[in-house]
């Protein structure tokens, strides 16, 4: 990486529990950190776990793949967090999410605060503030970020439209799904015309500059104030979508957080990680960068003004 960045990620860490009890280290924001990581930057996870085994198994896991633990508190009063997955016929996975567990109690360190302030972008989602203490944590983290990133990650019931409403009101970057925005539009009142159009309207209505709509094996659009970049995706045998889109907003961040990174460089970088982790099976395979500079340079990309 030209310039070494510097990304906080606040949230959710957790085990995926797989069909036949097979575990796998996951969370949105963790999943993120950990590709950023594998990118070259240095990515701080600001989470809590329990003071339990699976807890310390987190712990041993992430220390192994020598990524930092500062960022991760114990709250003792609470489990680390289970998810149960499971892979449908199309290899899409569905989550039951496990509450009152030790990130619904996430409260960062001054040393935690202290890494955002001189960090390049904050990095959240919309479950990992789904109690008060965690909200209330979040917004205090945004107050002292220079870049708010929010990965919308809508996963019922554990969302309000008014909470989204008011993390969309500090963003500068947005990440939805397209079934994500049609949720967030409807919510608004907004009839659903064009992609465009709500595009627009999202970037009007909150004053939100850069809005990333990922679209599957369609690829993805990347509006940047009135520029907008449609780019196809990179063709894979899936093994499952696990986190596929974690490592697509990591890839977008690796070249965004970069002086001088253009569109191509940004999207390509993009949609060709998204496409390298979802042939591999969970979120967060082991690989090196050297692995998947040699899987991009395999590839053909392009991006297309909309």
């Amino acid at each position: 990486m030209e310039n070494k960045i510097n990304v906080a990620c606040f949230g959710e860490v957790l085990w995926d529990i797989f069909p036949g009890k097979e575990k796998k280290l996951g969370g949105a924001p963790f999943n993120v950190a950990y590709h950023l990581f594998k990118m070259g930057a240095t990515a701080r996870m600001i989470s809590s776990i329990g003071n339990d085994e699976l807890g310390r198994e987190i712990i041993e896991k992430i220390q192994k793949w020598n990524m930092t633990v500062d960022g991760i508190s114990i709250a003792e009063n609470y489990p680390t967090s289970t998810v149960i997955a499971d892979i449908d016929e199309h290899n899409d996975a569905h989550y039951t999410i496990s509450e009152n567990v030790a990130w619904d109690y996430n409260q960062p360190k001054q040393d935690d605060i202290a890494f955002l302030e001189q960090a390049d972008a904050l990095v959240f989602g919309s479950l990992g503030a789904r109690s008060k203490v965690s909200e209330k944590a979040l917004f205090e983290l945004i107050e002292k970020s220079r870049f708010n990133v929010f990965d919308i990650n809508l996963r019922k019931p554990f969302y309000n439209i008014n909470l989204i409403n008011e993390l969309l009101k500090k963003a500068h970057l947005g990440k939805f799904n397209k079934a994500e925005m049609l949720i967030v539009l409807e919510s608004f009142g907004k009839e659903y015309t064009t992609e465009r159009d709500g595009v627009k309207f999202l970037q009007d209505k909150f004053d939100l500059k850069e809005i990333i709509v990922s679209k599957g094996s369609k690829g993805a659009l990347y509006a940047i104030e009135d520029q907008f970049y449609l780019c196809p995706a990179v063709p894979v045998q899936v093994k499952d979508t696990v986190g596929s889109g974690d490592s697509f907003l990591a890839g977008f961040l690796s070249k965004r957080l970069q002086k001088g990174a253009t569109p191509y460089d940004i999207m390509s970088q993009a949609v060709t990680l998204g496409a390298f982790i979802t042939s591999s099976e969970g979120a967060c395979p082991e690989y090196t960068l050297q692995e998947f500079e040699s899987f991009k340079k395999q590839q053909s990309v392009s991006l297309q003004p909309v």
